[in-house]
């Protein structure tokens, strides 16, 4: 039974793998993923968010093993729609699947210039309490991303610059909750990005990982009705959201770990307000 109003889109892994190296958790992973083990773990996520959450899906597509991460298709708003500008030539070949899911299904397409790599929600996350977008860049999306989204949508956004590699998305390392939590890793921004956050959310407000949790992914969280899912996190990152009033949800996800992906990544909310 679906608790909240939200909308998700995932994408079934039936054409998942490491067919290239674009980031650093895929080294050493190529061809060594399990397709049963991926298949079940996927299921085991979708079943998870379907009991809070109306589900959609787009189609897999053979050749594009990477398509399974939704939350990179681009960045919802309201009925308009960023499709991503990627930055690896690996995944420019998804665009056009992701571009003609959105217009079948009445999304408004907003022009976004050719020469700057956005990589939709990987990179642009809703605050949940306040008209905010919070947007990284550094690794895949462009120092021009923040601005450009800000005069789009008309809503004051915070660049993040990302420092870490092994942190390439804001959705790696950076969670925005209900009521204006937030989960995130400090290390993996500049001296800036770090300030700009503190000035921004109360310090009671910010859960700071350990970076054994941020290893686990545990920023790369869906966050609906409470529930915070994601692939890992220690007993006492558990207890602080507990704390917090969220209840967590783990869900291993390990084949989508060799990839550079988890729970987030895996899913694209549509419902955006």
């Amino acid at each position: 039974m679906v608790l909240s109003q939200q909308k998700v889109m995932m994408c079934p892994p039936d054409h998942f793998g490491i067919d290239y190296v674009i980031n650093p958790w895929m080294e050493g992973h190529r061809g060594n993923t399990q397709d049963g083990l991926a298949q079940q773990q996927w299921q085991n996520l979708k079943e998870a968010l379907d009991k809070h959450a109306s589900l959609t899906f787009m189609k897999p597509q053979p050749g594009l093993p990477d398509l399974v991460f939704t939350a990179n298709a681009g960045m919802v708003l309201h009925n308009k729609v960023i499709v991503s500008r990627f930055k690896s030539q690996e995944r420019q070949r998804e665009e056009p699947f992701f571009h003609n899911w959105f217009t079948s299904h009445g999304y408004e397409i907003v022009a976004w210039p050719s020469d700057v790599a956005f990589e939709g929600a990987g990179d642009a996350l809703l605050d949940r309490s306040k008209p905010l977008i919070w947007a990284g860049y550094g690794f895949r999306s462009d120092a021009e991303a923040p601005g450009l989204l800000e005069k789009i949508y008309q809503r004051r956004t915070i660049g993040l610059r990302l420092v870490d590699p092994r942190f390439y998305h804001l959705d790696t390392c950076f969670c925005p909750l209900e009521g204006g939590f937030l989960l995130y890793f400090p290390s993996a921004f500049d001296a800036l990005s770090q300030k700009r956050i503190e000035q921004e959310v109360a310090p009671e407000k910010r859960i700071a990982l350990m970076e054994s949790d941020a290893l686990q992914f545990a920023c790369n969280a869906v966050d609906l009705g409470g529930h915070v899912f994601f692939n890992g996190a220690s007993t006492r990152l558990q207890d602080q959201l507990r704390q917090c009033g969220f209840t967590p949800v783990v869900i291993a996800l390990s084949e989508f770990m060799k990839a550079g992906g988890a729970a987030k990544c895996l899913t694209l909310k549509l419902y955006e307000t």
